[in-house]
């Protein structure tokens, strides 16, 4: 089981989720600065100077932030938003690759004439060499 386990932990799929963990929080840390910092001044400037931030409702001894709960769905749809386009992004990216191994796989074929072309061509070559 030891062993099965290093095989599954030293493939480059679970180093590589690692990374992508560890990249992703610190990815979701400057969003959520983005958005509390910035995005949310300005959204609250332009609907006369709210703080999202400091919205909330008292409900007994509870108290509800759901101006703490907006930044975080702007938050979200930020994240989502970002990595819908990264992986649009890596799409295309990688259709490209697709189309060029493709178009490398795929020999011209000659017509006739060219195949006709080709060969005086390789004679005249080949007398020219003899020469």
């Amino acid at each position: 089981m030891w062993n099965e386990f290093k095989k599954f932990a030293i493939r480059g799929n679970v180093i590589d989720l690692a990374v992508g963990v560890i990249i992703g929080g610190a990815f979701g840390k400057i969003v959520s600065s983005l958005v509390n910092d910035i995005i949310m001044p300005l959204v609250g400037l332009i609907l006369g100077g709210i703080d999202f931030s400091s919205l909330s409702w008292k409900v007994g001894k509870a108290v509800v932030k759901y101006g703490s709960f907006i930044q975080t769905v702007v938050d979200f749809l930020i994240i989502a938003f970002s990595i819908f386009l990264f992986v649009k992004l890596i799409n295309k990216l990688y259709e490209r690759v697709k189309k060029q191994e493709e178009v490398k796989e795929t020999a011209p074929t000659l017509t006739k004439e060219e195949e006709l072309l080709t060969e005086i061509r390789d004679l005249l070559k080949q007398q020219r060499d003899t020469m």
